[in-house]
């Protein structure tokens, strides 16, 4: 990849950011690059786990590595979602899996405290400052719906924060969220507004840290500034939200939405508006554009064929009333199982159709076991479906290499998680071509936020080619072409005389008689207006 820099100028600063283009990378911090290996054992996690169910050493300092190269940008990457870097239970669990650590994130033990097999709050600090030196948005993984598992270094919070049974059914609204949602995974009384303790447990942490004043007294100010009751829902908002005013993040991604009641994500997109506010005004010198928080949740199986609501077979719920900016799309996979034209024009009329709808598409994931091709044997096309479908894109960090998601010998979801596959990119000729179109298409849609966000319209069947359009950003696309000579049709698109370039091949054309001829091997277009 390209050599190492720290920063990237950025572009000229816009007054919002387009996130319903976004293309969003998203990445086990365990996994994706260990930065330093000084990090990687603590708290003694060193028992025998099951396959891929242990620590391996990626961390925040990794992340940041990556950008500085400029891995991301060279994607065409504009906002990074990394899982949840909190606090994780000491202990194992074993459930028939073998003996798992919370390497992945979403067993928190303490919210107010990072990981250090993760990493460092000042080296959280820079990420974000990198991140954002280079055009991208940090969105943090939050979690309010339970704690870790209950282990034999980490016994369950007191009964008045949560509850350890029963386990949910999914039958109901209230069997889906006032439960478990595994057995020992205790689930926070999101319901209560009845005033609670610390629990003792992280009372007698934060003294033996001997940071136990300094955090009470912040609980004391945020309790007094917001004038929310002292419930266990609200301690967790004070301590996610810290990570906006301190260092200055975009948004959140938001996990298991749905096992929690609807009203908690309105109050906390309000206290994290609140906070976003209070960080900007802070650092005048450090914000982006004007673009507002942003909240993207995880209500598993919701689909944009469902338009607003999330049917749980009692009750429907809207969750874009309920403080949620989008929702990630989990009908993308089943649809891209259509050819191009019927999965393009059925996005660009969803969405267009309801301007209130945004949806993050995806098409391999941490936690879906049946992705679209789990193989690896199409990833050109799972590139070209993702990425040139309207809505928002989540790459899967390895969609770009085929990294495997079939790995021997793993239990369960573990097969989806295997270390970054590097050593592919340095050593193997295919990897790097498929790298190499993922960079095209990602590079391309960075530019044209027309790609997601805008109108769709086939031009031609055979060669297929399409436009898409938003505002004054325009764009031709063909797929499947014909090697050699091609003639695209761009009347009413670019006017004659007009030059453009494929993003593609690299090459340039006039526009004459409302068509452009382009001499290409390859088998994709990817026209816009040549500005160079």
């Amino acid at each position: 990849m390209g050599e190492a820099v720290t920063t990237k100028p950025q572009a000229t600063r816009k007054s919002t950011f387009n996130w319903n283009a976004a293309t969003v990378y998203f990445l086990l911090t365990d996994r994706f690059n260990n930065g330093s290996d000084t990090n990687d054992v603590h708290f003694d996690r060193n028992k025998e786990t099951g396959k891929l169910r242990g620590f391996m050493g990626g961390d925040i300092k990794g992340i940041t590595k990556k950008i500085q190269k400029g891995y991301f940008n060279e994607l065409g990457v504009n906002a990074i979602w990394f899982t949840p870097v909190v606090e994780q239970v000491h202990g194992v669990v074993d459930e028939g899996t073998g003996a798992t650590y919370g390497f992945h994130g979403y067993w928190a033990k303490d919210w107010t405290a990072l990981d250090p097999n993760f990493g460092t709050k000042e080296e959280l600090h820079e990420l974000v400052e990198v991140a954002h030196a280079n055009g991208i948005r940090i969105l943090m993984d939050a979690v309010i719906n339970h704690t870790g598992p209950a282990t034999e270094k980490d016994p369950a919070w007191e009964d008045a924060w949560v509850r350890t049974g029963p386990q949910c059914d999914y039958s109901n609204y209230l069997n889906t969220i006032t439960c478990t949602l595994v057995a020992n995974l205790p689930d926070i009384k999101t319901e209560s507004n009845e005033e609670v303790a610390l629990p003792s447990e992280l009372e007698k942490k934060w003294k033996a840290e001997g940071r136990y004043e300094q955090e009470v007294a912040e609980l004391d100010a945020y309790f007094e500034r917001t004038g929310h009751p002292r419930a266990p829902r609200f301690y967790i908002m004070k301590w996610l939200t810290d990570f906006i005013t301190d260092h200055g993040i975009d948004g959140f991604r938001i996990d298991t939405v749905k096992h929690t009641e609807e009203f908690v994500w309105d109050e906390f997109k309000k206290d994290c508006d609140s906070a976003f506010a209070e960080w900007k005004n802070n650092n005048p010198d450090k914000v982006m554009d004007d673009s507002p928080f942003y909240t993207i949740g995880e209500v598993y199986n919701y689909g944009i064929g469902g338009g607003r609501f999330f049917d749980f077979g009692d009750k429907k719920v809207d969750y874009f009333s309920n403080g949620l900016n989008s929702l990630i799309n989990f009908d993308f996979k089943h649809n891209a199982k259509d050819d191009y034209e019927t999965l393009f024009k059925n996005y660009s009329e969803r969405l267009n159709g309801d301007k209130s709808l945004s949806a993050l598409n995806y098409l391999t994931s941490h936690d879906d076991g049946q992705p679209f091709d789990k193989q690896r044997i199409k990833p050109y096309e799972t590139a070209n479906k993702l990425l040139l479908s309207p809505g928002s894109a989540q790459i899967y960090y390895g969609d770009e290499t085929a990294r495997s998601l079939d790995i021997e010998g793993t239990v369960g979801d573990a097969t989806l998680r295997s270390f970054m596959n590097w050593e592919a990119i340095e050593s193997n000729e295919e990897t790097k071509k498929l790298l190499a179109h993922w960079q095209k298409l990602g590079q391309f849609r960075a530019k044209h936020p027309a790609i997601g966000a805008g109108t769709h319209q086939k031009l031609t069947d055979s060669p297929y080619t399409f436009k898409r359009s938003l505002d004054d950003d325009k764009v031709v696309i063909g797929l499947d072409m014909p090697k050699g000579e091609k003639r695209i049709a761009v009347e009413g698109i670019f006017e004659n005389d007009t030059s453009v370039k494929d993003h593609y091949s690299g090459k340039t054309a006039i526009v004459h008689n409302g068509v452009v001829d382009i001499e290409s091997d390859l088998d994709i277009i990817l026209l816009e207006r040549n500005k160079e």
